[in-house]
């Protein structure tokens, strides 16, 4: 392998990158063993140490879980989608993203996985969805029902997400529900509360769920829309007053 250069991987990197395109090549899937340190030193053509820190780079990627004991060593492992939304989310610590960034991006994909899903959901689907919406049925009493009522609604997102059979926009429109919650509780825009938001939120969901019953894809894709529409401007609005307040230093 090339010496790396001051753009290039690490030699490890690039041993844990070889390691991963032949498991794919092998047709390896999560559990399987994979060949021991020798092995992998002959196969290679690596220093000990040199495989060594490969496999713990794919460690800390989630890609290899190693076990100790009689029956260890060290096997495929398929990341979970809690530990690739926790690692996508690092990358955007420092990138100061705004809920316009995420709406954004919300009201292309979100309509169309409406428009999918509508007359595809078993009854189980419909039910848990619905179950979901019973969460925040009655308008907030305190802030703190406040807080808790948009995290649930954002579950409702995700949860409907999570039916779609594209696994990539599953994952992307659960991602980004799930940064919008973290958003909303650390910058407190579920204060002060609104009770036209609460009224809004669940008139549009309960409208959107009759159509996804009833399997018109046309207006389940013109409701969440809408819906995606008017929550971006609320939210919008209430991250430009939390910002005001504290400048103000309220």
């Amino acid at each position: 392998m090339p010496e790396p250069g001051p753009d290039r991987l690490s030699r490890p990197a690039q041993v844990a990158e070889a390691i991963k395109t032949w498991v794919v090549e092998q047709n390896m899937g999560p559990g399987d063993r994979l060949p021991n340190e020798g092995e992998l030193i002959e196969r290679f053509g690596m220093a000990k140490g040199t495989i060594r820190e490969a496999m713990r780079i794919l460690e800390a990627q989630g890609l290899v879980k190693t076990r100790t004991g009689p029956g260890g060593g060290s096997f495929v492992h398929a990341v979970s989608e809690v530990r690739a939304r926790a690692l996508l989310a690092n990358y955007f610590y420092f990138k100061d993203l705004t809920v316009s960034d995420i709406y954004q991006l919300r009201i292309a994909l979100e309509p169309e996985m409406a428009a999918g899903l509508a007359g595809n959901l078993d009854q189980e689907q419909l039910r848990a969805l619905a179950d979901k919406l019973a969460d925040y049925e009655n308008p907030p009493g305190s802030a703190e029902e406040e807080r808790a009522q948009h995290v649930a609604s954002l579950e409702f997102h995700a949860l409907l997400a999570s039916y779609a059979e594209n696994p990539l926009l599953s994952f992307v429109i659960g991602f980004m529900a799930q940064m919008l919650s973290d958003l909303t509780v650390y910058r407190r825009l579920y204060e002060p509360r609104n009770y036209d938001l609460w009224r809004m939120g669940r008139d549009h969901q309960e409208a959107l769920l009759s159509e996804l019953r009833r399997g018109d894809g046309a207006a389940a894709h013109a409701i969440m829309k809408e819906h995606m529409e008017a929550a971006r401007d609320f939210m919008v609005r209430q991250e430009a007053e939390m910002e005001r307040r504290f400048l103000e230093g309220r």
